[in-house]
């Protein structure tokens, strides 16, 4: 059993139960599930799926992972989870106090990647709750940085932890929840409903601490479990930080992406609903740190402008210029990034996902996958060596909040910069676009003519130069990673010679 933490704040609960706040948490003195004040985590009991065809995922990566030596696995998990209750006003602070209510027995399923190597793996787990908007599983945050993952070794679990991506919603994207998708393997799988999610989420964490008969990471011991969640997941997440991480202490940071204004509700029917605020902030008293990236279709379109708040010690938010909410490298092209060819870093103009969604205009082809990348490393950093990352510079608006402050070359001013605005080949935005289904969280990009590159930049080694400038410069800021860097460095050449064609 781990040590535990020092602590400064204590705070008792009506029900008679310790919480510990305000605590300064060592990834190496992780306190373990249910250790010393904090409530136990239930324990789970761990499976393997029937030998009935193969695991789920519809975004995942479309090469094989032996290819990059990784191996995917996957599990059942199943046991009694726990809902939650408030007993205090849900406050837009986020300082929430919630105590256990009633249980449900349930039964999901987890997918794992991890190094073949054991010796590979750097002892980090990032776990991601999937995301069910469009009525079945996906995992958008490891659809953006899944080539920071794999180039560092890092081990990724992605988690149904809500009923949707079982059972289906009956007015999703496309029928591929997991019961439509395999019925035969997933057919023993059942969720009593998303007030439960939470308590699931957290004993996902106990499964890899704490290996029973069944050993999810097969043999290698997990240093770190940071969370982490987009979009709609993002929400739950958010809402996961503020009420059950004080309480059982189960993460050792989060990286929260895209969240809009609020937050998920901590409760839902059929159990009685607790709705959350309208406006949501990460409570300052966490024992561990909390990274937030959004993008410019978040900030004002989708309202989270609203919840700003100041970066503190174990808080950063990265409002990053030139992105939308989902993108083209999301929705397309990043299925098949191992991580070294710089034509992924290209600026493009397309508009149909695969001709299921097609939108107006093209889609965005920012930069956020590229800052994807560098906010994981920032976070494991910060959670491994106390490396706080750096601070950007909030996106700029109108005194109303209600409009983006733009450049000459109409990309918007502030927020974290890269030389996709900063020496732009297109107008990258993250307004809404139009079209079918999610088209409106896909942004914008509108390409520059030959004619508007050779105004900027002259000629080819002039463009080239200034994008070398600008990566460099994102690089030293800690907005890039220098392997990124290099490959859009090497884009440029490519992407002027589009333009010229």
């Amino acid at each position: 059993m781990l040590s535990l933490v020092k602590c400064s704040v204590v705070t008792l609960l009506a029900a008679g139960m310790v919480l510990l706040a305000a605590c300064g948490n060592n990834n190496d003195d992780h306190i373990a599930a249910g250790a010393g004040d904090y409530l136990a985590i239930g324990q789970a009991k761990v499976e393997l799926p029937p030998e009935i065809g193969s695991p789920f995922l519809l975004t995942t990566v479309s090469f094989d992972p032996a290819s990059v030596g990784y191996q995917q696995r996957e599990y059942f998990l199943s046991g009694s989870a726990t809902a939650f209750t408030n007993i205090s006003e849900l406050t837009p602070d986020g300082h929430w106090q919630v105590e256990p209510a009633t249980t449900a027995d349930y039964k999901t399923r987890i997918v794992i990647y991890r190094p073949v190597a054991p010796e590979d793996f750097s002892g980090t787990v990032f776990v991601e709750w999937l995301n069910v908007s469009a009525g079945f599983d996906s995992q958008p945050v490891w659809g953006a940085g899944h080539t920071e993952l794999l180039r560092a070794g890092h081990a990724w679990v992605g988690v149904s932890a809500q009923l949707a991506g079982i059972e289906g919603t009956g007015n999703g994207l496309l029928p591929f929840y997991l019961k439509a998708a395999s019925p035969e393997r997933y057919a023993s799988l059942f969720h009593p409903g998303d007030s439960f999610s939470y308590d699931i989420f957290s004993q996902v964490a106990r499964a890899l601490r704490e290996p029973g008969d069944v050993d999810l990471l097969q043999g290698v011991t997990p240093r770190r479990l940071i969370a982490m969640g987009q979009s709609q997941s993002a929400s739950r997440l958010l809402s996961y930080v503020n009420a059950i991480h004080p309480l059982f202490n189960a993460y050792d940071g989060y990286l929260i992406q895209s969240r809009y204004e609020g937050s998920a509700t901590l409760s839902q029917q059929p159990q009685p609903v607790i709705a959350t605020p309208e406006v949501v902030r990460v409570r300052a008293d966490l024992n561990v740190p909390v990274l937030n990236v959004q993008s410019e279709t978040d900030v004002i379109g989708l309202g989270a402008i609203a919840s700003r708040q100041p970066d503190s010690q174990l808080f950063r938010l990265w409002e990053v210029a030139g992105t939308s909410h989902a993108d083209y490298y999301g929705n397309l092209s990043g299925r098949e990034d191992k991580g070294t060819d710089p034509r992924f870093a290209v600026v493009v103009e397309e508009n149909s996902v695969a001709g299921i969604i097609n939108c107006e205009r093209a889609m965005n082809a920012g930069p956020m996958p590229w800052v994807v990348n560098s906010a994981l490393s920032a976070l494991h950093n910060w959670v491994l060596n106390r490396a706080v990352p750096a601070r950007a510079n909030r996106l700029a608006t109108n005194e109303a909040n209600t409009l983006f402050q733009v450049d000459r070359a109409g990309n918007v001013k502030g927020g974290v910069r890269t030389p996709y605005v900063d020496s732009p080949a297109a107008v990258l935005s993250g307004e809404i676009n139009e079209g079918e289904s999610f088209c409106r969280l896909f942004g914008t990009t509108e390409l520059f003519d030959a004619a508007t590159m050779a105004s900027l930049y002259v000629d080819r080694a002039g463009y080239a130069e200034a994008v070398s400038d600008a990566t460099d410069k994102a690089v030293a800021k800690g907005f890039l990673l220098a392997a990124d860097g290099e490959r859009i460095k090497a884009a440029a050449y490519l992407q002027w010679d589009q333009l010229a064609d």
